[in-house]
């Protein structure tokens, strides 16, 4: 049996096709016809090529479903409803803080921990045991860690205090969302990609397992020591009993919600009804914590429309340099060493998993530690929005600078034996 990591032609099942609707005809064809050169499709005819690949492309995108679509667009309507509610209706605050946990009106933690739910229920947890047979896998891991915990952070970092000098909290809100590493919408930006969904998974559970050991103390290392942060010091107490109630509830309700589901319904049920249902819930769940943040910061937006506009920058730099930087990499990689371990499928999956961020967990640390009126749950409340259109914008970009690199030609050339193993 082959590993989940040796280049093959992808099926329709690996690229989701199966869960979220049929592929149109060309998609089909492109599927058909790919190769075993890291997954870019080799067509003679070079627009053939372009149309498949667009169609295929196009099919999964349309196959998503509303709520991931239109995302940036509900999020900003969500922003808008919850500065109108805070604005006309004053006893909002008030009313939400009734009930609280650790400083975090009920409401909102409800909010915090849904939007979590699903995702870490969608993660193939079973595939853990049979991925790590495979020696390859761990070149993989080790350029993932490496680009995840090391480059990433010290990368946001820089382009914060670059961009910010001025704005400490909402720097520190933007450092926040750069030591979080995404464990849910990289799925769908791999899928439309077309890059390895297994490599994918387990990054993912990887980067899951490893924010709740490691997001705290990051978190103080980066803002109290780097920073020198002396207004707005992390407690290691508070962001890890913050980091364990929003990450580590979610993730156990998801395992169980995952394998409970499996073993009294079956698979088939889990993955076609199941998942329809349940997986829209997490974004509900951000739009509903969204709408909440905003109507208890509605004044003190209303009267920062520069500094909260300002966030955007360092957020869209950072998704860009890192994805570039991780998609180039294994490039070189590819063109050094080969395609077997280094091919556009692998390319697809590091960057998407280095370029973007767990924008869900920075907020629910932010609010719960510093507050949810403060500027820098504010800051990673701006994430969402910033990482949804520039992430999606890129995952076109990788297709077509899948095809105009011809990571097919750059193996041949090498000598390398284009048949599968």
């Amino acid at each position: 049996m082959s590993s989940p990591l040796e280049s093959k032609a992808p099926d329709s099942s690996s690229l989701g096709c199966a869960e979220i609707g049929t592929c149109s005809r060309a998609s089909q064809k492109g599927l058909t016809n790919f190769r075993s050169h890291g997954g870019v499709p080799t067509h003679k005819d070079m627009r053939e090529e372009e149309d498949v690949s667009n169609a295929t492309a196009k099919s999964i995108l349309l196959g998503l479903n509303w709520l991931d679509r239109f995302l940036t667009l509900f999020i900003i309507l969500a922003m808008i409803i919850g500065v109108v509610i805070g604005e006309f209706a004053p006893n909002v605050n008030s009313t939400l803080n009734k009930g609280n946990l650790k400083g975090v009106s009920a409401p909102l933690v409800v909010g915090l921990i849904v939007m979590m739910w699903p995702i870490l229920t969608k993660v193939p947890y079973e595939q853990l045991p049979k991925t790590f047979k495979s020696s390859k896998i761990w070149l993989q891991i080790l350029l993932s860690l490496i680009l995840n915990w090391v480059i990433g952070p010290f990368l946001m970092l820089g382009i914060a205090w670059a961009t910010l000098p001025d704005l400490e909290e909402y720097r520190i809100g933007i450092i926040m969302v750069g030591l979080a590493r995404c464990i849910a919408m990289v799925m769908i930006w791999n899928k439309i990609a077309r890059g390895d969904a297994s490599v994918c998974a387990i990054l993912v559970i990887i980067n899951s397992i490893l924010q709740i050991v490691l997001y705290a103390p990051f978190s103080l290392w980066f803002v109290n020591v780097i920073s020198g942060s002396q207004s707005y010091k992390l407690d290691y107490g508070d962001t890890a009993i913050s980091v364990l109630i929003y990450l580590g509830i979610p993730l156990i309700s998801g395992v169980l919600t995952r394998f409970l589901i499996i073993r009294t319904a079956g698979r088939a049920f889990f993955e076609r009804k199941f998942l329809h249902f349940f997986g829209p819930l997490s974004l509900v769940g951000l739009l509903y914590t969204i709408i909440i943040i905003f109507a208890e910061q509605a004044k003190h937006i209303l009267h920062n429309l520069g500094p909260t506009f300002r966030t955007f920058v360092p957020l869209v730099l950072y998704f860009a340099i890192m994805w570039t930087l991780a998609f180039f990499l294994v490039w070189h990689f590819s063109k050094r060493y080969g395609h077997e371990n280094w091919g556009y499928q692998m390319a697809v999956v590091q960057a998407f998993t280095a370029g973007s961020n767990n924008f869900e967990l920075a907020i629910a640390v932010c609010v719960s530690v510093y507050g949810a009126d403060s500027n820098q749950a504010l800051a990673a409340t701006i994430g969402p929005l910033v990482e949804v259109p520039v992430l999606l914008a890129l995952s076109w970009i990788a297709l077509y600078a899948g095809q105009k690199l011809r990571w097919s030609s750059a193996s041949k050339e090498q000598g390398i034996d284009r048949t599968s193993p």
